[in-house]
């Protein structure tokens, strides 16, 4: 577990790290109790949410939701049309790759609405119950106000390697491209062309530059958080990896994060 045990010479207070392969957990290093804000890693919980809603026929991907001809579908894959931060539309739905934290919001309220359960309850009960993630919590926004452990985020990513609480297909549709040939701005790696996303979920594809490694297959997908944390899972590989850190995102995270993800792809992938 020499890759992982890098984190120790990261400049930040406090960092945890979990490495899980198709065969289970395969190391970790850090805290993995402690609990960490997810900022916008919280959107793969809330979007795996939504996912399972879809398998129980609560919701569906191509009913209306949000701003005037936005679906469900639109809103997971930030084409819904949304601003960043605000309920403010800004483009017609499927026409660009607007990141959007407020498509998140409406995401939520729409399935309260759907299911008349609250959202952080339905969180709770859908994915955080099921998959043992005692830590977990949905204090704040769905779009960026989860907190975790990398304990606990390490069972989502078994989750996301070998799904159980959605079917198969529907995640090869989460992990596929939604609205091919979009392109738009990565929140701290400027304009992407194309700047490709599923159901929630950011895929690499061959995005550059990029917070995962080189060693990483285009069909890795995941998450970064601007509080100093990421996801991905490469499906390619069998390797699924989480960071959580106590240091906001910035420049210090850019060649740290590609260097723990390509020596971990290394390490985990030959053994």
């Amino acid at each position: 577990m020499h890759s992982i045990a890098v984190i120790d010479s990261w400049p930040v207070d406090h960092a945890a790290v979990a490495v899980r392969t198709a065969a289970g957990p395969a190391g970790t290093a850090g805290p993995v109790d402690r609990v960490f804000d997810l900022a916008s890693v919280t959107k793969l919980l809330s979007a795996y949410a939504a996912l399972v809603a879809v398998e129980e026929g609560a919701i569906e991907l191509d009913q209306p939701a949000g701003p005037p001809g936005a679906t469900v579908r639109h809103l997971l894959a930030h084409t819904s049309g949304l601003a960043f931060d605000e309920q403010r539309v800004r483009s017609e739905p499927g026409r660009r790759r607007i990141y959007s934290s407020a498509g998140f919001e409406v995401l939520a309220a729409h399935i309260e609405q759907e299911t008349a359960i609250a959202f952080p309850a339905y969180v709770a009960e859908a994915v955080f119950a099921p998959l043992g993630m005692t830590a977990s919590a949905l204090p704040g926004p769905a779009g960026h106000g989860g907190r975790s452990t990398v304990g606990d985020l390490d069972r989502f990513a078994g989750e996301l390697l070998a799904p159980t609480l959605i079917s198969r297909s529907l995640w090869a549709e989460a992990t596929t491209v939604q609205y091919p040939g979009l392109d738009g701005i990565l929140p701290g790696y400027g304009m992407q062309r194309p700047n490709d996303w599923g159901l929630g979920f950011e895929l690499r594809r061959h995005k550059s530059p990029h917070w995962t490694g080189s060693r990483n297959a285009p069909a890795t997908f995941g998450h970064f958080g601007q509080s100093g944390t990421f996801l991905w899972v490469d499906p390619v590989a069998g390797v699924a990896c989480v960071a959580l850190t106590d240091r906001p995102f910035g420049d210090w995270a850019k060649p740290l994060w590609p260097a723990l993800s390509d020596a971990a792809l290394a390490e985990f992938t030959s053994s």
